[in-house]
């Protein structure tokens, strides 16, 4: 298990990839998260003031 642990001596290159990656997915599902929730609230906006301009 160790043998394959070490990737032949070269671990911090393969582990190092794999480390970048995964916080490079956590980076973009934050950024997906903030997008969202920032698009939605813009639709709730323009929905708003549809409404108040349809009334009048």
């Amino acid at each position: 298990m160790m043998e394959f642990l070490a990737m032949g001596g070269y671990w911090p290159y393969v582990w190092g990839s794999y480390l970048v990656m995964a916080g490079l997915l956590l980076v973009e599902m934050v950024q997906l998260r903030y997008r969202r929730r920032s698009l939605m609230g813009w639709i709730r906006r323009m929905s708003r003031l549809r409404a108040q301009e349809e009334k009048q």
